[in-house]
């Protein structure tokens, strides 16, 4: 075999999304780009804000000599103090250069905390439905995750979660808002999840970390602003990206935040530094961290998003698809009109509409659209949404 067993599995479990880009592919090459409607990936099609492209210019004009060397790993101390000076503003706590390092994008750091914090066996708890790399993530460092259903408005199940932890249990990862659905946890559920939390390290003698994965935290609507982690949890860390926030995935620049109140602050630091060389990252890209240095109160036009939300779940509603109104990011994720996501989505595909299954996120039954294209996509495919809706005897 030419490639690892577990690799060559791990190919077959996250198939979806690459399945449906490549059916993608073939649609447009039969019928035209501008006829096949995919909203199957989560990459924004809006440009960095002006402020960005203020400071790349700034920077490319009056280059600061040695800025492309090697730096300290954790990254530059004057990009994490910025970020240090964010957080302690909206948590209440003394955060510093010291609590912060810059990452390859927010998987990058959630690699290097896993790296940090796993031995072997130990276990990680995810929330379903949930991003599923995680899954890979949790198993690149000897891990295993355990799954927790969310309730039915995909808000935080406390009972589930409850019954998920048991003594080898490390970690548990929050994504709010939330891929795929959009749903912003409450600040009240994540104060019960902290004193829960404390109660359950009391009952093994352990310490349990949650891991808040953050990468939309800036992308909401309607006034809802997502909960700071850190005023709710003492053993919080943040992992998170400037991917969806100032429009920059390809650039892969990210951080991790751990909070002042961990216990062992120094050596955990110490050892996501380390983490962060010896996964081969070395350190965040340089020029990427001189450049959102002074960016960290930045963001793209997020009246846009909500726009491109409204539109979609205005209509699909009225249709008849069912589903929670996201307050943030930028996904919808209805219900299937009938119990085969799978069946459903390929069903889609004969009006050229682009979805990936729920079961690709943990949860059967339902399916993810993506709505951080061009407006008039969206737009454009809402007549073939009501020929798939009339298909499955929607309203």
């Amino acid at each position: 075999m030419p490639i690892a067993k577990k690799v060559e599995e791990n190919l077959k479990r996250a198939s979806w999304i690459r399945a449906m880009f490549e059916e993608g592919e073939k649609l447009r090459k039969i019928h035209g780009a501008d006829k096949v409607f995919d909203f199957t990936l989560g990459n924004p099609d809006v440009e960095p804000p002006a402020a960005f492209k203020a400071e790349l210019k700034k920077l490319a004009e009056n280059p600061i000599p040695g800025m492309h060397r090697y730096m300290n790993n954790a990254g530059y101390p004057d990009t994490r103090r910025a970020i240090a000076q964010v957080l302690g503003e909206e948590s209440g706590l003394a955060f510093n250069e010291d609590n912060i390092v810059m990452t390859v994008g927010a998987g990058g750091a959630l690699n290097v905390v896993l790296k940090t914090l796993l031995d072997p066996g130990d276990e990680v708890i995810i929330l379903s439905p949930f991003f599923v790399e995680y899954k890979f993530y949790i198993d690149n460092h000897g891990g295993v995750f355990k799954e927790a259903p969310t309730k039915d408005d995909f808000q935080l199940d406390l009972e589930a979660i409850e019954s998920a932890v048991g003594p080898k249990t490390k970690a548990i990862i929050v994504n709010t808002p939330n891929n795929p659905t959009g749903v912003i946890y409450d600040a009240g559920s994540l104060d019960r999840l902290g004193i829960l939390l404390k109660k359950k390290e009391a009952e093994f003698s352990s310490e349990i970390y949650v891991i808040s994965d953050e990468p939309y935290a800036k992308i909401s609507y309607d006034g809802i602003t997502a909960p700071s982690i850190f005023k709710s949890i003492d053993n919080s860390i943040v992992v998170t990206s400037h991917s969806k926030d100032l429009a920059l995935p390809g650039e892969r620049i990210g951080y991790l935040a751990v909070s002042p109140k961990v216990k062992d602050l120094s050596l955990i630091m110490d050892g996501m530094t380390f983490a962060n060389r010896t996964l081969g990252f070395v350190n965040a890209p340089a020029l990427m961290q001189r450049l959102v240095t002074h960016l960290q109160r930045e963001s793209v036009n997020i009246a846009e998003y909500q726009e491109k939300r409204d539109i979609f779940y205005d209509n699909l509603s009225a249709m008849g698809f069912q589903m929670v109104k996201p307050s943030g990011a930028f996904y919808l994720f209805p219900k299937s009109p009938i119990p085969d996501d799978v069946a459903f989505v390929r069903a889609a595909q004969k009006y050229n509409i682009l979805l990936v299954p729920g079961a690709g996120f943990g949860k059967p039954g339902y399916f993810r659209i993506t709505y951080c294209m061009n407006k008039q996509i969206i737009l454009n495919s809402l007549p073939a949404f009501r020929e798939l809706a009339k298909e499955f005897g929607l309203s």
